[in-house]
């Protein structure tokens, strides 16, 4: 493994390079999972657990509302150094339209289904997303015309934003 000539396994040439410890792992080198002295991994990259485990990147919900699909794909945070960079729009495969980010936590109703559609389409508008909290899902989400009609009622009565009042878990 770590040597330059054959031999017995515990018996090293003279002249060989031998890399191993007396316990049998590398020097400064620990698990795929564990840092080194240096913060990096046995690959000489910055640790990263996610990395390490061979997970591929975090995948977030798009949607196309026309075609009433939705779709998974990486996502791509903004450029660290350049904070007003433009995103990649993403696009449809299907109509070639522009896809709506819609957060990690959405689970979208079958394409059947058009007053599911209908009612996603009123929150999405509304800029009610679908991200994950420190605690769970995303927090109550109206399912029916009616929920998103009584909420909507309510929302002109008081004057709050139809983007708050959507997410009330009950009208009072």
């Amino acid at each position: 493994m770590g040597r330059t000539g054959g031999g017995e396994p515990g018996e090293a040439k003279a002249g060989a390079k031998v890399d191993e410890v007396a316990g049998g792992a590398k020097a400064d080198e620990g698990e795929p999972g564990e840092a080194n002295r240096w913060g990096e991994n046995r690959w000489g990259r910055p640790w990263n657990a996610a990395y390490d485990r061979g997970m591929p990147p975090s995948k977030t919900s798009y949607v196309c509302l026309p075609c009433r699909a939705s779709y998974k794909q990486p996502y791509e945070p903004a450029v660290p150094h350049k904070p007003h960079a433009p995103r990649r729009e993403r696009v449809c495969p299907r109509c070639a339209g522009a896809l709506i980010h819609v957060g990690s936590a959405f689970a979208a109703p079958p394409r059947r289904d058009r007053a599911a559609w209908r009612t996603l389409s009123v929150l999405l508008n509304a800029g009610v997303r679908f991200h994950k909290s420190c605690c769970g899902g995303p927090g109550y989400r109206p399912r029916t015309l009616f929920e998103v009609r009584e909420r909507m009622t309510y929302a002109e009565r008081t004057g709050m934003p139809y983007a708050q009042a959507l997410i009330l878990p009950e009208v009072p």
